[in-house]
C-alpha cells in the first residue's frame, strides 16, 4: 500500500531515504530547517569507507580524549560541561570501548558500507544522475612507525575481514603519488573505497527527487508533532502542519530533540567537523587521511578537500580558528607543494555529525511509535551511509525483508 511520507530532515540520509521510498511508490514529502546549502552533507570529505569498520568507542580513546580534552587544536575536542545528555553520552561511550563490543560493531559497520558503495554505483550507473565518483581507494599516511603499526594492525584486520589492504613504504606511496609530494614514512592503502563531491551529488538528487514529485520545504522548522496510542498523525512545522501515514527522523544531531516529545531518548552528541576547500593546483589524485593529524584529503571535482577535527562541544557552528589553522598546518606537513592561504583558512566551514556513544547508527522502528522510522546518529560515515540507510529504511517501511541484519542499528538498543 502506497504511503504519505514525512522525511524529517533533508541532509544526505534524508534525500537517500526520500529517493528509495518515491520509488517504492510512496508520497514523499522532506521538510528542514537549512535551504540545502549547508551542514556536514556539505562540509564532508565525501569518503565512501568500508574501510572504516572501527567504531570511534575503541579501546585506548578515552586515554587520548582525557589528554586532547586541554589541547582546543587537537583532532578529538570534547569539551566538558554540566548537561545532562552530554554526562549520560559521555558514560555510555565509555561503556562501549570495549575490546569484545568493538569486535561485535565491525562486521555490522564493514557490510552497511560496502552495501552502500555498491548502491552508489547503481546510482551512477542507472543515468539518472551526472555525480561524480571515483574508485581509488584510500591511503592511511603516517609519520611515525608508531602510528604506522597501529594501522598496520587495523588493515590486516580489514583483510581479515575480506578487505584488499597493502602496506606500502614511502617509495611505494610515491610512485601511485608521483607529483602530490608527500612527506611521509609510508601508508596503508585500503583498495575499497571510493570518493564523491558532495555538493553536486546533493544538488543534483533534489533536482532529481522534485521531478518524481517529491514535495521539499526548505527553510521550515519542525516544532511539533501530534501523538496518540503510539501513532504519529501530523508534522507541525513554523508554516504549516502536515498529515502522514509514516515519519522518518532523519535530523542529525536535532534528532533527539524531536524523539523526546515520544518519550525516546536516543543518545546523540554533534561531532563539529571543518572543512577548507583548495582551489590551486594539488596534484593529489588518491583520497588520504593524515594519520597522525586525523586529516582528511579529497581531491574532489575542480578542487582538493581538506577536512577534519572531532570537535563535542554542543550544537552550534562557530568556527574555532585554531582548528582550521590546525588542519591547514597539517596539510602543509604532510604535503610539500600544499600551502594553504589565509583567503581560504577564511571561507572554511562546518557540519555537526551526529555521534552515537557506540559508533553504530540509529535505524529502524522504535517500540514508543508504531509509525515513526529512525534514521540517523551515522557520524563520520554519513556520507558513506546514505544510500544504504535510505534503502533500509524503505524496506522496513513498505513491509520487505531488509537487505541487512539490522539489529545491531535498533534505536532502542542499550549500551
Amino acid at each position: 500500500m502506497n504511503k504519505n511520507i514525512i522525511v524529517i530532515g533533508g541532509g544526505i540520509i534524508g534525500l537517500c531515504t526520500a529517493y528509495y521510498l518515491q520509488k517504492e511508490g510512496h508520497q514523499v514529502t522532506i521538510v528542514d530547517k537549512s535551504n540545502f546549502t549547508s551542514g556536514a552533507s556539505y562540509v564532508n570529505a565525501g569518503y565512501i569507507t568500508p574501510s572504516h569498520f572501527m567504531p570511534l568507542a575503541a579501546p585506548g580513546i578515552i586515554n587520548k580524549g582525557i589528554k586532547w580534552m586541554f589541547n582546543s587544536s587537537s583532532p578529538f575536542y570534547v569539551k566538558p560541561r554540566l548537561n545532562i545528555e552530554f554526562l549520560k553520552w559521555t558514560w555510555d561511550f565509555k561503556k562501549s570501548a570495549t575490546a569484545l563490543k568493538v569486535e561485535k560493531a565491525i562486521k555490522p559497520i564493514k557490510d552497511i558500507n560496502l552495501f552502500s558503495r555498491d548502491l552508489y554505483e547503481e546510482m551512477k550507473a542507472a543515468n539518472d544522475f551526472n555525480f561524480h565518483y571515483e574508485r581509488k581507494g584510500l591511503l592511511m599516511c603516517y609519520k611515525t612507525d608508531e602510528v604506522g603499526e597501529e594501522e598496520w594492525k587495523i588493515g590486516q584486520r580489514g583483510i581479515e575481514e575480506g578487505l584488499k589492504v597493502e602496506n606500502l613504504s614511502a617509495k611505494d606511496v610515491e610512485n601511485l603519488e608521483p607529483k602530490a609530494g608527500l612527506n611521509i614514512k609510508g601508508a596503508i592503502y585500503y583498495h575499497s573505497d571510493a570518493h564523491m563531491t558532495p555538493n553536486q551529488f546533493m544538488s543534483e538528487m533534489l533536482i532529481y527527487l522534485r521531478s518524481k514529485g517529491v514535495r521539499v520545504f526548505s527553510n521550515e522548522k519542525v516544532i511539533d508533532i501530534e501523538i496518540s496510542n503510539k501513532y504519529i498523525s501530523k508534522v507541525i512545522t513554523d508554516k504549516q502542519i502536515l498529515t502522514c501515514d509514516e515519519v522518518v527522523l532523519s535530523a542529525g544531531s536535532w534528532s533527539p530533540l524531536i524523539t523526546k516529545k515520544i518519550g525516546l531518548k536516543i543518545p546523540i552528541q554533534a561531532g563539529k567537523g571543518y572543512r577548507i576547500n583548495v582551489n590551486q593546483s594539488t596534484n593529489i589524485t588518491i583520497p588520504a587521511i593524515l594519520c597522525e593529524a586525523k586529516v582528511a584529503v579529497t581531491p574532489m571535482d575542480g578542487f582538493t578537500r581538506f577536512a577534519g577535527t572531532m570537535e563535542i562541544t554542543g550544537i552550534n557552528n562557530t568556527i574555532n580558528p585554531k582548528r582550521v589553522d590546525a588542519i591547514a598546518k597539517a596539510a602543509k606537513a604532510y604535503y610539500n607543494s600544499v600551502n594553504i592561504t589565509k583567503s581560504e583558512k577564511e571561507k572554511s566551514e562546518c557540519g555537526l555529525r551526529p555521534c552515537t556513544p557506540d559508533g553504530l547508527p540509529y535505524i529502524g522502528k522504535s517500540s514508543k511509535c508504531n509509525n515513526l522510522t529512525i534514521a540517523t546518529g551515522h557520524a563520520m560515515m554519513g556520507w558513506s551511509l546514505g544510500p544504504a540507510t535510505g534503502k533500509l529504511v524503505s524496506e522496513i517501511i513498505s513491509n520487505r525483508k531488509t537487505s541487512l541484519n539490522i539489529v545491531p542499528f535498533q534505536p532502542d538498543r542499550t549500551f
